[in-house]
């Protein structure tokens, strides 16, 4: 199969090789999937790069936790009757270096979610880790109907979804985006208000539009956010977070969030529990069948431009998610 993949970490154009690898077999309770379209995560890019002290996890990653193709091939312990079935991938590099930016990926079968028939495969390619991160960050304390969220870094794929879930469950959006472009696009998925966390008077102005405070938030960056999102949070509110990158490891302000009951919960699709696992894809699925949801795509590569993608993720000027064709 044609494949992308690196042997070292460093800058995409120099480690990013594009050519042939051996055709992967699926084991036990695996699947086999020609991916029509992959999608590229920040994660994929920091594995890459090495970003955050990150290591290489074996001799040679295919990168890509995220996909969309037909079964073709099933191993033992799987009926048969997957083959040909349309899927969307997630979480191909959780306990696998061959990630989705190939021809074939071989994840397990609880990974590889029924497509419905009138979803393209680069919609499908677009869920996976966002959709997931955002329904567990939004959801897991229960439902959102009649409360008020706010999601930070609103043009992102996490907060993409995470506005529309939670406008779709009822629930009052407010988000923070900088610049004019990922403010519209908060504001396209869902936000009845965006609000530019550049300005110091942010804390201030979210307020303005929820004196009681926020219900709960789902927050990119918690350690660069803290001060913005402690004083804006309500009462036995929630900071669910997926990301620390500018600031990894904080200094909470653990009496101020106390004396408020605030709970900090922190999120990685990886180790989500499987019953949790389970509801958010199978909740997503059904919004998909619905058309409830809208997917944002920045751009579509070749698999030979595949070092182009991950430059566009890696300078975070893409607005919506950047797709793979192999």
């Amino acid at each position: 199969m044609r494949a992308a993949w690196y042997d070292r970490n460093g800058a995409a154009d120099d480690v990013l090789i594009v050519g042939e690898l051996p055709d992967p077999e699926p084991g036990v309770g695996e699947v086999r999937v020609r991916v029509m379209a992959a999608g590229v995560n920040p994660a994929d890019v920091k594995r890459r790069s090495g970003g955050g002290g990150r290591a290489m996890t074996a001799p040679r990653v295919v990168p890509g936790d995220d996909g969309a193709g037909i079964i073709d091939r099933v191993g033992p312990r799987v009926p048969a009757s997957r083959i040909g079935q349309r899927v969307w991938v997630h979480s191909a590099t959780h306990r696998s270096a061959f990630g989705t930016c190939a021809e074939y990926v071989v994840v397990p079968a609880t990974q590889a979610i029924g497509l419905p028939d009138d979803v393209s495969f680069e919609v499908g390619a677009c869920l996976g880790v966002p959709a997931l991160t955002a329904h567990r960050c939004l959801l897991a304390d229960g439902p959102v109907d009649g409360r008020t969220v706010l999601v930070t870094g609103g043009a992102g794929a996490v907060a993409h979804y995470a506005i529309q879930l939670a406008a779709h469950g009822g629930a009052r959006v407010i988000s923070t985006a900088s610049t004019p472009a990922k403010q519209r696009a908060a504001l396209e998925a869902g936000a009845e208000h965006v609000v530019d966390y550049r300005e110091p008077d942010a804390a201030q102005t979210i307020l303005g539009l929820a004196p009681d405070g926020v219900d709960r938030v789902v927050d990119v960056a918690f350690g660069a956010n803290l001060e913005l999102t402690s004083t804006v949070v309500a009462a036995n509110g929630t900071i669910a977070t997926y990301g620390s990158d500018a600031v990894p490891e904080p200094t909470i302000p653990f009496y101020r969030l106390m004396r408020r009951g605030i709970t900090i919960r922190t999120v990685l699709v990886f180790v989500m529990p499987p019953h949790a696992l389970r509801a958010a894809t199978d909740h997503v699925t059904r919004l998909l069948t619905d058309g409830v949801l809208t997917h944002p795509m920045a751009s579509r590569h070749s698999l030979d431009a595949v070092a182009a993608a991950h430059r566009e993720v890696e300078d975070g000027r893409a607005i919506g998610k950047v797709i793979i064709t192999p």
